[in-house]
């Protein structure tokens, strides 16, 4: 059972960063299809950023510059560095898995695409 815990949220002013880790339960986070979502409240969640086991990383076009995923495998945690931030970047972040590519080759993948998703940990930006 893949199990994904996030963590590094918080509070932070506007023009700052933050980042964000996600543990990835598995034997090697690297054969997976990995994302991060966000989700505002009384919006629908939004795609972030995948990357997939060949380390290719896409973003959603409204962030890139800004957020950067990364992967330590050694580790098994996946990383998401945010910059710039503003309030409406404040949302509830959640990373997601997938054991096979299927969610990294779509441009856009919705959180269902993937079988494992995290509870998710808050950024709040004031």
């Amino acid at each position: 059972h893949v199990q994904l815990v996030e963590s590094g949220g918080g509070s932070v002013q506007a023009g700052g960063s933050l980042r964000l880790s996600c543990a990835v339960s598995v034997s090697s986070a690297n054969d997976y299809c990995l994302g991060w979502f966000r989700q505002a409240s009384g919006k629908e969640r939004e795609w972030v950023g995948s990357l997939d086991s060949d380390g290719r990383i896409n973003y959603a076009d409204s962030l890139k510059g800004r957020y950067t995923v990364s992967l330590d495998n050694a580790k098994k945690t996946l990383y998401l560095q945010m910059n710039s931030l503003t309030a409406d970047d404040t949302a509830m972040y959640y990373c997601a898995a997938h054991q096979s590519p299927g969610p990294c080759l779509v441009p856009t993948p919705r959180p269902e695409l993937f079988t494992y998703r995290g509870q998710g940990t808050q950024v709040t930006v004031s």
